[in-house]
């Protein structure tokens, strides 16, 4: 089976307000085996919003709707499913007394418009909101030969949660069939998506039982492998075998197999051996400390290192020569090396990295224009670097920069 959510409310067709609901339901719904096939974000227009509904339960299973149930005109998500459906709304006087006894208990006043609230849709089964006034409702149906469920949530995630895990996933768990879905987090650094996806295509497309999605960010893609078997184990055997062809194409360009950040990887390698980090960073501004400090028990491998930003500080701290940067400048392989030589002997660590750049916007010239980033890496035996050009604005390249620094720590150690 596969769904559809729908969040309703012209709020979230603006830049300040965002659906999250769709990422809990979308969560608890895969864990049911069921795909989620589509989202749909609507505004508070009725016509717009019963021809959203109509369009779900044409392609989709499952519907389900969050927001739009409360007392104001502008809420109409009862009204749009009625009138996707062909059938009527109608009061229901119990729930109109449970509305006026919730709002004495509260020493509240409730004006008329919240009987709205009590609407019906014919053949729904309502499903109580011990934490709002706005109840949901469950409806299963036939539209022609086929069975529809839909479902309409609040929209305050406190009220969604509790009332989707109590009173749908009982529902749902009766009526899906069994199904798996499993599921493989492969990232690869320093390549972009075309060029991954141009090796690795000839093999993900021989797996039609695997949905294969490649995800690009700064420094580095995302691969998602999901398959849907009736048998766990079957559905992950498939994904499992699909991922390790990936990764033998990929090779080292790989850094992790089941989703985790380069951050951690890099500090998995040097626990693993017993290793310690320090870094010198100039154009990255602390950017890489504060990745690997972001993960719990970092200071195991990582003992710290200096934001080295202006040339007194790349020689005061990471022992720099300062002949060194007045003939090659600060921006280069050659005080690379230095930074992550200097601040390994400083600090007694394994290994030193150093990082310095041009993040722009100003600052670069034709000789070493905005963007160009030099990364290296010193250990017991030897320095290694990688001259870059990053594509971007100041935040995206010191990102980039942060990127490839790490990546080229985690090459080493391996």
């Amino acid at each position: 089976m596969n769904a559809e959510i729908i969040a309703v409310g012209s709020e979230m067709l603006t830049p300040f307000r965002q659906d999250t609901n769709s990422l809990y339901i979308t969560e608890k719904l895969n864990e049911l085996g069921v795909a989620v096939d589509f989202k749909t974000i609507a505004g508070d227009r009725l016509q717009q919003l019963t021809d959203a509904v109509r369009h779900a339960l044409g392609r989709v299973d499952i519907v389900v709707l969050s927001g739009g149930l409360g007392p104001t005109e502008d809420d109409l998500t009862r009204e749009a499913v009625a009138a996707a459906l062909g059938v009527r709304l109608k009061r229901d006087p119990d729930l109109i007394a449970h509305l006026y006894a919730r709002a004495a208990s509260r020493r509240m006043a409730i004006t008329r418009n919240n009987e709205k609230q009590a609407d019906v849709i014919e053949g729904a089964i309502m499903l109580p909101n011990k934490l709002g006034s706005a109840p949901g409702q469950w409806l299963d149906t036939v539209l022609g030969k086929h069975r529809k469920l839909a479902m309409l949530l609040p929209g305050p995630p406190h009220e969604l949660k509790p009332m989707f895990q109590e009173e749908c996933l009982p529902r749902l768990k009766e009526i899906v069939p069994k199904r798996h879905i499993a599921t493989r987090v492969l990232k690869a650094a320093m390549i972009g998506e075309s060029a991954a996806d141009a090796r690795i295509a000839p093999i993900y497309t021989q797996y039609k039982d695997v949905e294969t999605t490649i995800l690009a960010h700064m420094g580095d893609i995302e691969l998602r492998l999901s398959c849907t078997k009736g048998i766990l184990d079957l559905a992950q055997a498939r994904v499992d075998e699909l991922a390790g062809k990936v990764e033998d194409e990929l090779e080292d360009l790989v850094y992790s197999s089941q989703g985790e950040t380069l951050e951690q990887i890099v500090l998995y390698h040097l626990e693993m051996r017993g290793a310690t980090l320090a870094v010198a960073e100039s154009c990255t501004g602390g950017m890489v400390a504060e990745r690997l400090t972001s993960v719990s028990g970092s200071s195991r491998s990582f003992v710290g290192g200096a934001v080295v930003y202006s040339n007194r500080l790349k020689t005061d701290l990471a022992g720099v020569d300062p002949q060194l940067i007045a003939k090659h400048g600060a921006v280069s392989q050659e005080v690379a090396i230095a930074l992550a030589e200097g601040i390994r002997e400083r600090c007694g660590s394994t290994l030193g990295l150093g990082i310095t750049g041009i993040a722009g916007p100003g600052g670069g010239t034709e000789e070493k224009p905005v963007g160009l980033v030099f990364c290296a890496v010193s250990d017991a035996d030897g320095t290694e670097f990688v001259e870059k050009r990053f594509p971007g604005d100041r935040d995206g390249i010191r990102f980039y920069a942060s990127q490839q620094g790490l990546d080229l720590v985690r090459r080493r150690l391996m």
